[in-house]
C-alpha cells in the first residue's frame, strides 16, 4: 500500500487488504500515546483507530506531541 504522509508518498507492502489505522500507525513504529492523526481530511479519535480501515492512495497528517518550555 501506498499513503501520502505529511505530504510525503511512503510504501508499504507488508501491509494489505483489511489494514486500519491503528496497524498503519504499528508500521511506523510511532508512540501512539503521543501523536494525533488526520485521515484523508478528518481527525480520527485515538479509540477510533481499529475500526478506521486504510486503502492505498489515503492522506494522512500525523502530529507529534513535543513536551518541554521555559523555566
Amino acid at each position: 500500500m501506498t499513503f501520502t504522509i505529511n505530504g510525503q508518498e511512503r510504501d508499504f507492502p507488508a501491509l494489505g487488504a483489511g489494514a486500519t489505522l491503528d496497524t498503519l500507525i504499528e508500521a511506523l513504529a510511532l508512540k501512539s500515546d503521543r501523536i494525533a492523526v488526520e485521515h484523508n481530511g478528518t481527525i480520527v479519535r485515538r479509540p477510533e483507530w481499529s475500526g478506521t480501515p486504510v486503502a492505498s492512495g489515503d492522506k494522512l497528517e500525523i502530529v507529534h506531541f513535543v513536551g518541554g518550555g521555559s523555566r
